[in-house]
């Protein structure tokens, strides 16, 4: 039998279809000499420290940096995936090949090798990789099945992506919640939640610290028309009010008048984060909304792959697009122009270069039935971007008028669109409303060179601005380019390979955020906790928490899936910069503390205690639970060694005594002896030094 191992029964359900596998068994289906299983995401996950020593289940500080000498895996602990295993394991064994058939990215190709690594496969396994869940997409991708062999690198780089966020979640989260945190908080640190949420406390610190500047604008009303002086801004208003007494004395006088043609280009097709920026700005969906909307389509086959990076085509979609604009029957008045002649083929739509495993998102052509309203709208948003990129340009009429009274110039731009092309797919859309207000005109009335008369002066008071807070949309483009705010789609393009995440795994980064109460959301702007500003403040390494280095290692992994760097090579960079950072915070004796607020964080997925039942005891008890914090305190405190009568309690840098008021001196050094000490332990010490 061939297996196949799909990531979620649903899709499974569609590749069994169309193989013929239709008889219904325990955990998978069977017929026509396939049989087609699945998975439910993750069956699979890194091993957690306690697994590899039992040195490590208890957070001690003593016991980082936790670098396993090799990084095993093991099987979630949920009944249901345990026997769905089992099943996919008793498959596999008696199998004569296996098609991986899981999602067709990085992350698919790590859970299915580690499910298949698990349960021991041994025979021939081959990949199905395709766009969309189409019958015929299926049927087209099994009659070209890839080796698995070329896959490897993606699988490495996926691999080295989790081993990374382990090192540096793992260490880094034990290391300052035991440093830094209060009330045993933990406090979570991730290789890309770190430097996002530093995005947003630095773009707040620089809103509180902003100090607004009056400055003065001179314009002019002519026939009209608003022109504004050429001079720019004034940063005195005498000189404004100079000027403007200047141009009060006498008439307003055209001095040139140009005329360019040119053309607007249609916007680009989608990739998922430009498709979660426009849905964040159109409806205020979250990123992660929108990711699980496309998913959605996505498995109602009416688009393709959603997680993708890139918002071109490949040629060998070009003789399907006829088919698909057929296919959209809702659009039809929009599609029948185009299908009347030939599909325009441009280079701005289709380039080989510009597209690796997937391309960008668009309809598949089958008709969108049975879709939720917030469905409709991002399908209605994908259907309309793929339709308009093949309408001809919008050709463009810009008109620039100068002016002047006496010495002062002044200039006017209008635009008019001559040639709506593309823009009739989208109709009268409303504006940007994160775009920055234009000075430009619509039509201009018709000037003369030389012609002059009177006008209506006025000089206008206005304050600079600070910058705005975030958005998630605004975020996810800072997230895309680490940090560097970029509004042309080409330079966009090339700080993609060092912005921080991969376009699936952001809204998951955001979402955590929200969940540690790091962030809250007012509207649509994003802010900053006081936990979250004050982590922030406290991490003093570069690397933990600064979006272009991190986009650095980003730019690693997306080498090593390329075959130009070697995984071995990045997770030994990894693993010495984690040692840094133990030595670094260790060697802390600011005696800094992070102010937790109410809503407390919750752990990372990583760092969650195993589910046991912890008895609320009182804490007189010695023995610490496996994965409690060092921090816990028990009732009986250490005795004052000089005046036997006080106790001893935690200064903000020393032990003391709780007796200092009557003029005891007791004293043990935080920078000596350490902060963390257990009561057990200070007893142990006090008794030391007695002797």
């Amino acid at each position: 039998m061939k297996v196949c191992i799909a990531e979620k029964p649903s899709v499974a359900r569609e590749i069994a279809e169309v193989l013929g596998a239709t008889k219904k068994m325990n955990g998978y289906m069977e017929g026509n000499g396939y049989q087609v299983t699945w998975t439910f995401g993750h069956l699979c996950t890194l091993k957690e420290p306690n697994d590899y020593s039992d040195n490590w289940k208890r957070w001690s500080l003593a016991s980082l940096p936790m670098i396993p000498p090799r990084f095993g895996i093991k099987l979630i602990s949920n009944p249901t995936y345990e026997q769905q295993f089992k099943t996919i394991e008793e498959l596999m064994q008696k199998a004569e090949m296996v098609i991986n058939c899981g999602d067709a990215g990085q992350e698919g190709e790590l859970i299915q090798r580690w499910v298949m690594q698990k349960a021991g496969c041994k025979c021939p396994v081959y990949r199905l990789w395709i766009s969309s869940l189409t019958e015929e997409a299926i049927r087209e991708g099994f009659q070209h099945l890839k080796e698995q062999s070329d896959f490897t690198k993606l699988y490495e780089a996926g691999l080295s992506r989790a081993i990374g966020d382990w090192l540096l979640g793992m260490n880094a989260t034990r290391l300052y919640t035991l440093r830094y945190g209060q009330n045993r908080q933990v406090l979570s640190i991730g290789r890309v939640q770190t430097p996002t949420l530093a995005l947003i406390v630095n773009r707040q610190a620089e809103i509180d610290n902003f100090k607004p500047e009056p400055y003065w604008e001179l314009k002019t009303v002519y026939r009209n028309t608003t022109f504004s002086a050429t001079k720019g801004k004034f940063t005195k208003k005498e000189e404004g009010e100079a000027f403007l007494e200047i141009v009060r004395q006498k008439d307003f006088t055209v001095t040139d008048i140009s005329e360019k043609k040119g053309k607007e280009y249609a916007p680009r097709l989608f990739d998922l984060t430009s498709l979660q920026v426009e849905c964040n700005k159109k409806f205020a969906f979250t990123a992660d909304d929108t990711l699980k909307l496309i998913q959605s389509l996505y498995e109602k086959k009416v688009t393709t792959y959603p997680r993708v990076d890139t918002t071109f085509l490949s040629d060998d979609i070009y003789p399907k697009v006829p088919n698909t604009l057929s296919g959209l029957v809702d659009y039809a008045d929009l599609t029948a122009p185009l299908l009347k002649a030939k599909i325009r083929k441009d280079k701005r739509v289709f380039d080989n270069s510009k597209v690796t495993d997937h391309h960008a998102i668009i309809p598949t052509g089958v008709p969108a039935r049975n879709l939720t309203d917030n469905e409709r709208k991002v399908y209605d948003l994908v259907a309309r971007r793929f339709i308009a990129a093949f309408y001809p340009d919008c050709e463009i009429s810009t008109t620039t008028v100068l002016g002047k009274v006496d010495k002062v110039d002044f200039k006017v731009t209008g635009k008019q669109i001559l040639k709506p092309g593309w823009r009739v797919v989208f109709g009268a859309e409303q504006k940007d409303p994160d775009a920055e207000p234009s000075d430009e005109e619509g039509v201009l009335p018709d000037f003369v060179k030389g012609e002059s008369g009177p006008h209506k002066p006025t000089l206008g008071e206005k304050w600079t601005q600070p910058p705005k807070p975030y958005t998630e949309a605004t975020l996810l483009r800072a997230m895309e380019t680490a940090g560097k705010l970029v509004d042309n789609d080409e330079l966009r393009d090339a700080l993609k390979e060092n912005g921080i995440g991969r376009p699936s795994t952001r809204a998951a980064i955001i979402e955590t955020l929200f969940k540690r109460n790091y962030i809250r959301k007012e509207r649509k702007n994003l802010f900053p906790t006081a936990t979250g500003v004050e982590l922030i403040g406290t991490i003093q390494e570069e690397l933990l928490k600064s979006a272009e280095l991190t986009g650095l290692w980003e730019k690693k992994l997306r080498q090593i899936e390329r075959g130009t760097y070697e995984a071995r090579t990045f997770l030994e960079e990894l693993k010495v910069m984690v040692h840094q950072v133990v030595i670094n915070v260790l060697s802390d004796q600011t005696g800094r503390t992070i102010t937790i607020e109410q809503t407390a964080p919750e752990k990372p997925q990583a760092e969650k205690e195993p589910k046991e039942k912890k008895p609320r005891k009182p804490r007189a008890k010695k023995d610490k639970t496996a994965n409690q914090p060092e921090t816990a305190t028990a009732p009986a405190k250490p005795v004052c060694p000089i005046c036997k009568k006080g106790n001893i309690l935690r200064g903000k840098t020393a032990y003391g005594c709780s007796e200092y008021k009557s003029g005891c001196t007791f004293r043990l050094d935080y920078a000596t002896y350490g902060e963390r000490l257990s009561d057990e332990e200070l007893v142990k010490v006090i008794s030391g030094i007695g002797k």
